[in-house]
Formats: C-alpha cells, sequence, structure tokens
C-alpha cells in the first residue's frame, strides 16, 4: 500500500510538473489595479512608491496571465534571461513600482514562451487596447458603489468588451481589479468559467486618485 501511494504521488507530481511548461496556454487574463484602493489596504503600509501622493495612478496593470481554459500555470521553467533592471523600471509608469514588473516576469511571464523584453512589450501592447474609463480620474473624494457599476464602466467605454469578457474582484470590502480576457493575439475573448467570478457587492470602496 505504502509504495502505491508514493507511486501516485510520484505520477501526480510529475502530471504536475508537464502542465506548466512556457508557453503552452490557451489565452491571457489581463488584470488592471485601480491603486489608491492597493495603497489603503497594502501600498502605503510598505511604503510603496506608488502610493506617494502626486503620483496619479489610476487603473495600473497588475499583470498579463497566461491562462488555461480551466487554471493557469505559474512560475515556469524557461531558457530566457531575466530581465535588466532597466527593463522592469521602465514598466512602472503603467505597473506602479519596477518590483511588480520583476514579479510579474517571474511567476507569468515565464509561462507566456517570451523573451522578457516581449513579454512587456507584449503586456504594454495590452494594457493600451482596453480604455480606463476617464469618469474614475474624476472622482474627487471616496465612494462606494456596486461592484457591477464598474463593469458597466467598462462595457461603457469598449465596444469589442461584452459580460462574459470581464470581470471585478472585490477585497476587504474594496473594488479591487478588472480582468478581461483576451486572445493570445490580445482580441478581446470569454473568459474561462473559474475567470468569471464577478464581486456582487453592492457597496464597495472606491477611493480617488491621490
Amino acid at each position: 500500500m505504502r509504495s502505491l501511494l508514493l507511486w501516485l504521488m510520484i505520477l501526480l507530481a510529475s502530471g504536475a510538473a508537464a502542465q506548466d511548461r512556457s508557453g503552452e496556454f490557451d489565452y491571457y487574463v489581463m488584470a488592471l489595479s485601480w491603486s489608491p484602493n492597493w495603497c489603503n489596504r497594502t501600498g502605503d503600509a510598505r511604503g510603496s512608491p506608488q502610493c506617494d501622493p502626486g503620483k496619479g495612478h489610476g487603473w495600473i496593470l497588475h499583470g498579463l496571465w497566461p491562462q488555461y481554459e480551466r487554471g493557469y500555470p505559474e512560475y515556469c521553467n524557461t531558457n530566457e534571461r531575466q530581465p535588466s533592471r532597466r527593463m522592469t523600471s521602465d514598466m512602472a509608469d503603467i505597473m506602479g513600482t519596477s518590483g511588480l514588473a520583476w514579479h510579474q516576469w517571474k511567476k507569468h511571464g515565464t509561462c507566456s514562451g517570451l523573451s522578457a523584453s516581449d513579454y512587456y512589450a507584449l503586456s504594454r501592447e495590452a494594457y493600451g487596447t482596453v480604455t480606463r474609463p476617464p469618469v474614475f480620474r474624476r472622482l474627487k473624494e471616496a465612494v462606494r458603489l456596486p461592484a457591477s457599476v464598474v463593469e458597466e464602466a467598462f462595457l461603457r467605454d469598449n465596444d469589442l468588451l461584452s459580460a462574459d469578457m470581464i470581470t471585478i474582484t472585490c477585497k476587504q470590502g474594496q473594488i479591487q481589479e478588472a480582468r478581461i480576457c483576451l486572445t493570445r493575439t490580445l482580441e478581446p475573448r470569454v473568459c474561462g468559467a473559474d475567470v468569471l467570478r464577478d464581486c456582487t457587492a453592492r457597496s464597495a470602496l472606491f477611493d480617488p486618485l491621490r
């Protein structure tokens, strides 16, 4: 019995390792994080420069994530070189910090099958394909709103998006992210069932720009 259990564990481990191979995935999830809320929850305590007054970060690019139809790969083995400090710092304008850019490469970019420079270029291109609703940048004070209002704003400003291509997430009673599903060529597409888990909060905090 003991040898059978050991054999099963080895079989499962080898199957999981084979699953997460760089370049083998079905589509991308682009995660856009509302920076002021992240700063409220986490960034201020870390002293993140992303949260400095006057930075004016709104919807930053949290990441471009290779995705399976169910589940996702992460921390894939790759023969590509690690990104340079300049590469990561050059992404801070849309990602908030170079540290986030580095982490996203390590966890998700390694699974894209791309070089670090190509992954960052594709991430920037993806970020540019979606209109971030300008209405949220005009807020002067914190408000509480249904998460569905955030989704409706994205749908209104992006004709090619439909409700099954985007999901809004919440964390600790706040709007957290807009996650948009894209093909490998960055066209909007229907999200997998495991991604479409909309926040149902009717009164989620939404902080204004700093």
